[in-house]
C-alpha cells in the first residue's frame, strides 16, 4: 500500500464545479481507496492504494468524479515522499509566521524549458517565486489575490496544476502521515 494526496482544481469555488466532501469521499472508496481523509471543501483527499494502482490513479479519478457529477476537475496526485519533500524545500521559511503568505502550486509534470524571467515583469517588489521540479514556490506576503504574477504562473510554465496555502500544505502531510500509518486498517474518518 503506498499514500497518496489528491488535488482537485477549481472546485466549490464560487459556486461552481459543486463536488461536497461526502460524495468526493463516495467515489474515493468506490474505487477501492482506503483509509480516505479529507481536508476542508476544495478538493483535497488522502488515501491508501495498492502500489500498482498509482499509474493512471489521477485520471482514473478524474474520470469518476466526470461520470458522476458531470464535470471533470484536473486531478493533481501525489506521493506521500513527494509531499515530504515539497515540504522540506519550501525556500520561504517565514511562511511558518504567516502561512497564508506562500503558496504551493502543484504542477501535472515538471515543465520542460521554463522562463522565469518571463514573470519578472508582473512581479512586486515583496513576491518571490521558485521552482523545485513539479513545485512552484510562490511566495506574497501581501497576499496571491491581487497579484499579477500569480494569475499566470500557468501559462507562463506552460503546465497545468493546482496551488494550495503553506496551512493547507502542512495539515495535508500531517494527514498523509497518518494514513500511512494505519495502512489502511482503519475505518474511514471525514474531516
Amino acid at each position: 500500500m503506498k499514500t497518496y494526496v489528491a488535488l482537485l482544481r477549481a472546485v466549490n469555488v464560487g459556486g461552481a464545479n459543486s463536488l461536497p466532501t461526502t460524495e468526493f469521499v463516495r467515489v474515493l472508496e468506490e474505487m477501492g481507496l482506503g483509509t480516505v481523509k479529507t481536508y476542508i471543501q476544495t478538493g483535497n483527499a488522502v488515501f491508501n492504494a495498492n502500489s500498482k494502482e498509482g499509474a493512471g490513479l489521477s485520471q482514473k479519478i478524474k474520470d469518476r468524479i466526470r461520470g458522476s457529477h458531470g464535470f471533470a476537475p484536473e486531478v493533481i496526485l501525489l506521493r506521500l515522499d513527494e509531499l515530504e519533500d515539497a515540504v522540506a524545500s519550501n525556500p520561504y521559511l517565514g511562511a511558518n509566521s504567516n502561512p497564508k503568505s506562500l503558496h504551493l502550486a502543484f504542477l501535472a509534470s515538471a515543465p520542460g524549458n521554463p522562463d522565469l524571467t518571463a514573470l519578472e515583469k508582473w512581479r512586486t517588489e515583496s513576491e518571490q517565486y521558485s521552482l523545485k521540479g513539479r513545485v512552484f514556490y510562490f511566495y506574497a506576503p501581501e497576499g496571491v489575490g491581487r497579484s499579477k504574477l500569480f494569475s499566470r504562473i500557468e501559462k507562463v510554465l506552460g503546465v497545468g496544476g493546482t496551488a494550495r496555502n503553506w496551512r493547507t500544505v502542512c495539515k495535508l502531510l500531517e494527514l498523509a502521515r497518518e494514513v500511512a500509518v494505519t495502512g489502511g486498517k482503519l475505518p474511514t474518518t471525514k474531516r
